[in-house]
């Protein structure tokens, strides 16, 4: 008794493609070979590891957004602490002024440190991958092509000034530590120039604070009152901010 046939598989140049025509089956892509993403090839431990510093960051700033108005009008050393907020430093420096906080020199010192807490991540991010970090910046938006073009003009050209200048100009950080760190300047002298510009910058705040004095505890007593309701608000943004931007992902794969 004759068996039936077992079909043959053609040979891969031989197989139809989902649009009917003979070609190879689709590579799997890895997850790493993204073009979002900064490196170029397959990342290293290094790599993972920068890349994990920058997840953590990103998270605990999510976290703190609906967090901040409470830290801020019940603890703000504990807010100081966390993000180094300058909001939380001129808090310090007003209840300083009024005697409510004679630990505003604490409050100095740990937003310092910091403030700067994750800005090594950006130069050892520009050492490892050059302009990687750069060029997901700067893809973002046009305005933040234009403005990341700047930056790394800036850090390139002057160096330890452009890195004192992100602590008072509108210019995206990340980018400049990155083309320092790029530019082959050492990790020590980022370090103490980044310190330089912290300091100088949270020792303004606290002043500012003791200057305003009663008027700003007024306002932090009042975000205090509201501060779970703005904590609500703003974690409704956050949700609402979410959908509208997973919607557009949607739409966009949808078109291709």
């Amino acid at each position: 008794m004759s068996t039936a046939e077992q079909p043959i598989d053609p040979p891969e140049s031989e197989r139809v493609t989902d649009a009917g025509t003979p070609g190879q089956r689709p590579a799997t892509t890895e997850w790493w070979e993204d073009p979002r993403m900064p490196w170029k090839g397959k990342p290293g431990r290094a790599d993972i590891l920068c890349w994990v510093g920058f997840s953590i960051s990103g998270l605990i700033g999510l976290i703190m957004i609906p967090l901040r108005p409470v830290l801020l009008g019940h603890s703000p050393l504990a807010l100081v602490a966390i993000t180094g907020s300058r909001s939380g430093l001129v808090t310090s420096g007003a209840l300083g002024a009024v005697g409510r906080a004679d630990w505003w020199p604490l409050a100095l010192v740990i937003g310092i440190i910091s403030s700067m807490k994750w800005d090594p991540l950006f130069w050892w991010a520009g050492k490892l991958w050059g302009r990687g970090l750069i060029d997901v910046v700067a893809g973002r938006s046009r305005w933040a092509g234009r403005t990341a073009k700047k930056a790394e003009w800036l850090g390139r050209r002057y160096g330890i000034p452009a890195v004192l200048l992100c602590y008072v100009l509108p210019l995206p950080a990340a980018v400049v530590y990155a083309t320092v760190g790029m530019a082959g300047m050492r990790l020590r002298t980022f370090i103490l120039v980044d310190l330089v510009g912290s300091a100088i910058v949270c020792s303004f705040y606290v002043w500012l604070g003791f200057r305003l004095g009663q008027n700003a505890v007024n306002i932090v007593d009042l975000i205090a009152k509201y501060s779970g309701y703005i904590s609500v608000a703003l974690l409704a943004a956050i949700v609402i901010n979410g959908i509208i931007q997973s919607n557009r992902r949607k739409s966009t794969a949808a078109g291709k």
